[in-house]
């Protein structure tokens, strides 16, 4: 069983920053940096091995899919996606499809996701749901009639915040906002409303009203965004659990010296470093991460030590 260290690919969507490369040390020439893809196999966007041309998707093919563990192995496909995302400008309004809509007609899996803000300004807020139920048909006239935003929660948001998106809901991240998303491993996304937005080329970016009014819950949302779990002390860290989902668990760690644990063999994990500089360990394996690098632990790795001082999110299914 092993650590990797990933490198990400890079997303240069016209509402993105430059936050990533001062703030998390992307190295891209893309301008504006909106996302990287830091733990992914998705052919849209694959992370890569310690800086080689391997990607994930084929260091899980060669090692075989034991690595993922037994509850990863039950997901026919590699199961979760992260990223970071820089919202320089308001993201469009969109909603993503669960899986019975989107494998039918995407081929993948739908999209329920997680925010944890990383960075917000003071009049950050976003997108959330609709504010009170509503049918199908007022939903549809009020995209026509360019009055979506109307109906929509705008909740303002703060760093640390941690917003978990189900699929079917309505929602996007406004500007001034840098988040760490945690995502079922899909690509698809039906944009409702653009903001009359035009890409590099001058046309207007393409709008998926149908597909959108088929998936949206319509429900009115609850919008007090919080962690799932209370803070868990131990010696040298503590921990709590962000969100937990039938597609995965993210918990944080707040690292003071060290934490020392063995993977079962139920699942791989996922580490993300929001803060500080982490050194992992094993016997034979010694990987240093910053804040913004991702590392990819095989299920069943024993005698890990996490040491430093820092914050990181770890991910499993």
């Amino acid at each position: 069983m092993s650590i990797v260290k990933l490198s990400p690919s890079y997303k240069d969507y016209l509402w993105g920053g430059t936050k990533l490369k001062t703030n998390y040390d992307k190295q891209t020439e893309m301008n504006p940096l909106a996302e990287s893809w830091e733990i992914s196999t998705h052919p849209d966007g694959p992370s890569y091995i310690n800086d080689t041309n391997e990607t994930l998707a084929e260091y899980i093919e060669v090692k075989g899919r034991e690595v993922l563990g037994s509850r990863g192995q039950n997901f026919s496909h590699f199961p979760i996606l992260v990223k970071f995302i820089d919202a320089n400008r308001d993201l469009s309004i969109q909603v993503h499809p669960k899986d019975d809509y989107a494998l039918i007609h995407e081929n993948e899996y739908g999209k329920t996701e997680m925010w944890y803000v990383l960075e917000a300004t003071p009049e950050a807020s976003v997108y959330f749901g609709v504010k009170e139920d509503m049918s199908r048909q007022a939903y549809r006239e009020a995209i026509e009639n360019n009055t979506i935003l109307d109906v929509l929660n705008k909740v303002s948001v703060k760093q640390g915040d941690v917003i978990f998106v189900e699929a079917g809901t309505i929602h996007a991240i406004g500007a001034g906002i840098v988040v760490c998303e945690i995502q079922q491993n899909s690509n698809t996304t039906y944009r409702v409303y653009d903001f009359n937005r035009k890409d590099k080329d001058g046309n207007l970016r393409k709008l998926h009203i149908d597909q959108a009014i088929e998936v949206s819950n319509l429900g009115k949302q609850d919008t007090d965004f919080k962690a799932q779990g209370e803070w868990r002390d131990s010696h040298g860290y503590r921990q709590r659990t962000l969100v937990t989902c039938p597609y995965f668990t993210t918990d944080e760690v707040e690292l003071d010296s060290q934490k020392q644990y063995s993977l079962d063999g139920k699942s791989f994990e996922g580490i993300v470093v929001v803060e500080g500089t982490l050194e992992l360990m094993t016997d034979d394996i010694d990987i240093k991460l910053k804040k913004g690098e991702s590392a990819f632990i095989d299920a069943a790795t024993q005698d890990i030590t996490v040491s430093g001082k820092g914050r990181y999110l770890s991910i499993r299914v």
